[in-house]
């Protein structure tokens, strides 16, 4: 009896195999790239992603084994590329057709099927008609990403069959109920989507006004009162201010119904959603934040097995 006992307290190995989960956050999702390589540093080999938004390019690259080729081209990202890669369209569903940089990207990153990719994949869409979530598990990558990017007001719909697809984040920021799961895995998850008040125009008050300037579409968007250089707050921010209250409810949501066993939190109110020329500081900051998250859990783990050793040597005697 007292072999059995002692056999069910032996302390199991450390579970290294994790489903990654990363959140929408626009800009800000670039913090996953430097969690995804604290990851690796420490030893744990991720096999399934999920991602949504910005969540769903990271995971996409990493899940493709493009990634380092992805973090080489943000490196060489300034404002004036990020300016470059807004295709200006002038409807009343959206202000970018959204295509000049899935292009910019095919030429850094081939599309392939995401069933051909080198792990399980998955990333979410928003049907606009029923209002459901639409995962995306096969067929063209980039398809599936466009589809998941597609900022209210800013990318233009995705049309697809019956259905008008418009940003995951609205339904499911981060989506832990979507990730390919194994028996003994960690669930991990980087959760970029927080509150973002100070930050939620196109492009902040510290753009120096001669960069807004020097962009055409910029100056059209002024002309239509989109952006003002001089007052961060318009009917465009006040939007983006409403849908980042309601993701980061959903993340919130998401995280109480399936907790993940790491979670990384990582608001970041100084950054807004199109700061891609800010790739090293992200990164930085997803690298810090994982380490901390890590750290805790780890530490976590030692106790519970000290607590076992101890229980153990105690039924020993």
């Amino acid at each position: 009896m007292k072999d059995k006992i002692l056999s069910s307290l032996e302390p199991e190995e450390p579970k290294r195999d994790v489903a990654l989960v990363l959140s929408s956050g626009g800009a800000r999702g670039l913090a996953h790239i430097g969690a995804i390589d604290i990851l690796q540093e420490r030893g744990y080999h991720i096999h399934s992603v999920a991602g949504t938004s910005m969540g769903a390019v990271i995971g996409a690259m990493y899940a493709s084994g493009h990634l380092d080729d992805f973090k080489e081209w943000m490196s060489t990202i300034d404002r004036k590329k990020v300016l470059s890669l807004v295709d200006i369209k002038l409807s009343l569903d959206s202000i970018s057709k959204g295509e000049r940089i899935i292009n910019a990207m095919k030429k850094i990153v081939p599309d392939c099927n995401i069933e051909d990719m080198q792990m399980p994949f998955c990333c979410i869409a928003t049907d606009a008609q029923s209002g459901k979530e639409v995962v995306f598990k096969q067929g063209s990558m980039y398809d599936a990403i466009r589809a998941s990017i597609s900022i209210p007001t800013f990318f233009s719909p995705v049309r697809r069959d019956d259905a008008l697809l418009l940003d995951g984040g609205l339904v499911n920021p981060l989506p832990l109920n979507r990730v390919s799961r194994t028996e003994n895995d960690l669930l991990v998850a980087v959760n970029v989507s927080g509150r973002d008040y100070q930050r939620q125009s196109i492009f902040a008050k510290s753009v120096r006004k001669k960069e807004i300037d020097s962009s055409k579409a910029l100056t059209i968007l002024q002309k239509l009162n989109i952006i003002k250089p001089d007052d961060d707050f318009n009917y465009y921010s006040l939007i983006n201010r409403v849908i980042s209250i309601m993701i980061n409810n959903n993340a919130q949501m998401s995280i109480k119904l399936t907790p993940p066993d790491i979670l990384v939190n990582i608001p970041m109110y100084r950054y807004a959603t199109f700061d891609f020329d800010k790739y090293e500081r992200l990164a930085e900051i997803g690298r810090q934040k994982t380490t901390k998250a890590i750290d805790a859990f780890e530490t976590k783990q030692d106790k519970q097995k000290n607590k076992l050793q101890l229980a153990m040597q105690a039924l020993g005697r």
